[in-house]
């Protein structure tokens, strides 16, 4: 072989290594762009998203509200109250949680037209046993009367509207029943609860759960819609907390009012 092929051939292998190191290189530079581009993609696919607050919305308004949070709705389940029908009442997650895009909430919706539930017999039965039956029945206790009689907190008789109802009766649901209950002059007496930052169905629950009554619910000037006031709490009531002996009853009155941050600081 000359000396001139031998050159000729050593260049062949220089370009042909040239050539191949720079295809390498090309073909590392696009493997890196495609994986940084799939990670920034994966990323943003995987970012975390904050639950909006669909309640009091209609089904209509959530799923734009959804679309637009980057997250899906669906209804779950319906319950019934008389306030806000067709209205979003509560979803999973709740309103604040942190979720990946395209996450499903699921929405409980209050019911359009009330259903009808059976009311119970609750004569006879103590007090404790007569309010989770109403709850289980969907109904609300309202008023608990007092009466003298030989066992205190012994329901003598249910009322709706005022008015003797006998069991088996169909009423809405949400109705509010009040009870006639028994009171012995030697048993007669209970305390006053701190309701303080407690919301209203809670305080309610905790007053009836003292053999007390709810003299009325007053919000302030922070609650202005319904959403407002299922988050709205306990600032004041009358009479105030107290050790001091009252008579089972006796009415007590609750200020409620929006928490903020002020308020938590």
């Amino acid at each position: 072989m000359t000396k001139k092929n031998q050159e000729e051939k050593k260049g062949f292998f220089s370009n042909w290594i040239v050539k191949n190191l720079l295809i390498a290189l090309v073909i590392g530079v696009v493997l890196i762009l495609g994986a940084m581009i799939y990670l920034n993609i994966a990323t943003q696919h995987n970012r975390e998203l904050t639950v909006p607050d669909f309640r009091g919305m209609s089904y209509q308004e959530a799923v734009k509200a959804a679309g637009e949070a980057g997250v899906r709705v669906e209804i779950i389940d319906s319950v019934y109250s008389q306030r806000n029908r067709g209205k979003v009442k509560s979803h999973l997650p709740q309103p604040g949680a942190k979720v990946k895009e395209g996450r499903r909430i699921l929405l409980t919706v209050n019911a359009v037209n009330a259903r009808k539930v059976t009311v119970p017999n609750l004569v006879g039965y103590s007090l404790r046993q007569a309010i989770p039956e109403l709850e289980q029945r969907g109904l609300r206790l309202g008023r608990l009367i007092y009466k003298n009689d030989i066992a205190t907190n012994n329901v003598l008789q249910q009322l709706y509207r005022g008015a003797k109802v006998e069991p088996g009766t169909h009423v809405e649901a949400e109705s509010v029943i009040d009870l006639v209950v028994g009171l012995n002059s030697n048993d007669h007496e209970t305390r006053i609860p701190d309701l303080e930052g407690f919301n209203a169905e809670n305080a309610v629950k905790i007053l009836h759960d003292s053999y007390l009554n709810v003299r009325r619910v007053y919000y302030d000037k922070t609650v202005k819609t319904w959403e407002d006031s299922l988050n709205a709490v306990v600032y004041k009531q009358s009479p105030a907390p107290s050790d001091l002996t009252v008579d089972m009853g006796t009415d007590v009155a609750i200020y409620l009012k929006n928490v903020t941050e002020e308020d938590q600081q």
